[in-house]
């Protein structure tokens, strides 16, 4: 098995307040292997974009990292400087962010934006950036390439701006892409395009994606491995097809039960009783127990078992028991 592009190692991220510390993400580890989708998914305030701003380094203050190690090719990026990791950013991480308008400078040109980025970490010269870049507009299905990359921004419609979006993230050919809701702002149909495009650009290149979501449909179409987060920790962790279709913590069962992609038509949606405790509000004992239909004493009482990165389990005292699948 080849080394892991990413490897997370029970990350504490914290927000301290006047009336205490949060924790955002906490013991959170996972590894995303070269080529590989992981998907990231949750309810809102579950952590999410939380885990991926702390591995790019753009967590706004007062939060910080205070525990556990971020590893990129087994090099450790937490500890960086701020110039030092505003070098990977680009050249070694890429980014794809919902709202395309977040990453493209209005006042720039299409063709700008990419050749400054390509010049800026490949060993380029303007003309040969230039080239590139048009051809990465072409690979990403920008419709006459050579002559939209003299294009602004507002010319392009919203599922075009997020297709040049994944030419920048892609155009210095990173590792690793963190790729934040980069499809809630659109509609259907070009969110199944988008999805087909970053899939297939990432396997071509090899290139480790985080897919932060949480849409159900998404991660069913686009990963390879997902990671369920509650309350900013790992709910469960594994390959997409086992979590989907047999899930083991009784939060990731709840999450399909409200989901069509799980009914099919067959049965009513079922929602999750309650809704997530506030950070500054966290029962004692396992986060999801006031919502969980299987908790018991312990639960009242400890936390979940914290998930290692290469374990394929819920972390639960008292995880659902799935019948064997069919050989």
């Amino acid at each position: 098995m080849s080394e892991p592009v990413l490897s997370v190692r029970n990350l504490v991220v914290e927000i301290p307040t006047r009336t205490g510390v949060l924790k955002p993400v906490d013991r959170v580890s996972y590894d995303i292997a070269p080529g590989e989708i992981l998907g990231v998914v949750g309810e809102s305030g579950a952590g999410k974009s939380m885990t991926g701003n702390a591995v790019i380094g753009l967590l706004d203050r007062p939060a910080r990292i205070t525990g556990g190690e971020i590893l990129l090719h087994g090099r450790r990026i937490d500890d960086l400087g701020r110039d030092d990791m505003r070098r990977i950013r680009g050249k070694e991480i890429g980014m794809v962010f919902q709202d395309p308008l977040t990453s493209l400078n209005p006042l720039l040109r299409i063709g700008d934006q990419l050749t400054e980025t390509m010049v800026e970490h490949l060993d380029l010269t303007a003309d040969e950036a230039r080239d590139r870049a048009i051809a990465a507009l072409d690979e990403v299905g920008i419709p006459a390439a050579a002559s939209r990359i003299d294009s602004y921004p507002h010319e392009f419609s919203g599922g075009m701006r997020q297709r040049v979006v994944i030419a920048l993230a892609l155009c210095a050919e990173p590792a690793l892409v963190i790729a934040d809701e980069p499809t809630t702002a659109l509609d259907v149909s070009v969110q199944a395009q988008i999805i087909a495009l970053l899939k297939r650009l990432c396997r071509e290149r090899g290139t480790a994606v985080m897919l932060v979501t949480h849409d159900m449909g998404v991660i069913a179409e686009a990963v390879d491995r997902v990671a369920v987060m509650y309350a900013g920790r790992l709910a469960e962790l594994g390959a997409v097809r086992e979590v989907l279709q047999r899930p083991r913590h009784p939060y990731t069962e709840g999450l399909m039960g409200s989901t069509p992609l799980a009914s099919r038509g067959q049965r009513r949606l079922r929602q999750i009783p309650g809704s997530m405790p506030r950070l500054g509000n966290l029962p004692d004992g396992c986060a999801f127990y006031p919502r969980c239909p299987k908790a018991q004493e312990a639960c009242r009482v400890e936390p979940g078992p914290t998930l290692a990165a290469d374990q394929g389990r819920a972390a639960c005292w008292f995880p659902v028991e799935q019948p064997e699948a069919a050989e």
